[in-house]
Order: C-alpha cells, then sequence, then structure tokens
C-alpha cells in the first residue's frame, strides 16, 4: 500500500481540483453526497478545494443500514431484498439525500465492500447512483433526474487503497457528467 498510496492521492486530489474547476463556471450548481464505503473521503477530498462552499453543500456518511434507512429514507425492504451494497439502494440514496438537501443540483451516492471480509462476488465492487435535479420541477417533489447507475470492480486489494480509488472513480464520474450531458431517467419515487 505504501508505493501506491502517493499515486492514488494525488490522482483523487487532482479528480477534486477538476470537479472544484467546473463547479467555478457553473456557478448557480452545487453537490451533495451520501457516502456509505468511502465514510466522508469523497467530501474531505472536495473540502480541500480553495472556495469549495459555495459548491458543496455536505456529506451524509450513512455507513450502517440503520443510518440509510434514517437519513436518507431508504426502505428496510429494499435493504432486506437487494443488501446495501447494491444498484437499487445506491439509487435510494442519492434520491435521498437530494430530497433533503433542496440546495444541491447534483447528487452522488456510493456504497460498496472494500474488503477483507466482502462475500467473494461483491469483494472491491462499489456502486454509484448520480442523480440531477429535474429542473422542471426544481422543488424535487422530489423526483430527481437519474444521470447514471454504475459499478465498478477495484484494481486495488488494500481497504485504504480501495477507498481512495472509488473515491476518484465517483468524482471522475460526475465531473463526466458537468461536462457532457447525457441521456436521463427519470426515477421513480416510492
Amino acid at each position: 500500500m505504501v508505493s501506491k498510496f502517493p499515486e492514488l492521492m494525488s490522482r483523487v486530489t487532482g479528480a477534486a481540483e477538476d470537479l472544484a474547476r467546473i463547479l467555478e463556471f457553473r456557478a448557480d450548481e452545487r453537490v451533495v453526497f451520501a457516502e456509505s464505503c468511502t465514510a466522508g473521503l469523497i467530501a474531505a477530498t472536495m473540502a480541500t478545494q480553495p472556495g469549495i462552499s459555495r459548491y458543496l453543500c455536505g456529506s451524509a456518511v450513512t455507513y450502517r443500514e440503520e443510518m440509510k434507512e434514517a437519513w436518507l429514507g431508504v426502505p428496510p425492504e429494499l435493504l432486506a431484498k437487494f443488501s446495501a451494497v447494491s444498484a437499487e439502494v445506491t439509487q435510494a440514496m442519492v434520491i435521498g439525500i437530494l430530497q433533503r438537501t433542496p440546495q444541491a443540483t447534483w447528487g452522488l451516492a456510493i456504497t460498496g465492500h472494500l474488503g477483507p471480509a466482502a462475500p467473494p462476488e461483491l469483494d472491491g465492487v462499489v456502486f454509484i447512483a448520480i442523480g440531477k435535479r429535474d429542473p422542471v420541477d426544481s422543488q424535487l417533489a422530489v423526483q430527481p433526474v437519474l444521470r447514471e447507475q454504475s459499478s465498478v470492480c477495484l484494481i486495488e486489494t488494500d481497504r485504504v487503497c480501495r477507498q481512495y480509488e472509488a473515491t476518484e472513480y465517483a468524482l471522475r464520474r460526475l465531473l463526466r457528467h458537468l461536462i457532457q450531458p447525457t441521456n436521463t431517467t427519470r426515477l421513480p419515487i416510492a
């Protein structure tokens, strides 16, 4: 881990710098995060950027299932059916964080298994959902537009390195949506 860590940290910082620079040009847009496996690292990394308080609303670190339910409104039935590490729960997390943060234009949710005791089929897998507040219904009473729902299997094997790798991946995915519009899907609200 020691040899890879400086490079990972540099890449994560670079992604935060790039995202902050783009947000400066889109001064009317703000971001909010719902973090599980990254445990606040995405927001902490963004907070290293000067002037980011104009664009960063905050982050809800919902590591445990109970917090996903209480803070983000993730239905317990969804957690029971799919588990906390699933595309379905990540989608519910992004809906929940956007519903609870009316100042945010963009929401990003992330959850995953970073190991070492993860189920083999999910070891190193993270799920990301990116949502954007509907410009027509800006009150989000409560229907964000889903911009992306994806998963990735991380390359690193060390838990801390995986957190940094997941953080970089998440920031780069969000940056991609700020730079180039993509197809959208309206999220169903339960």
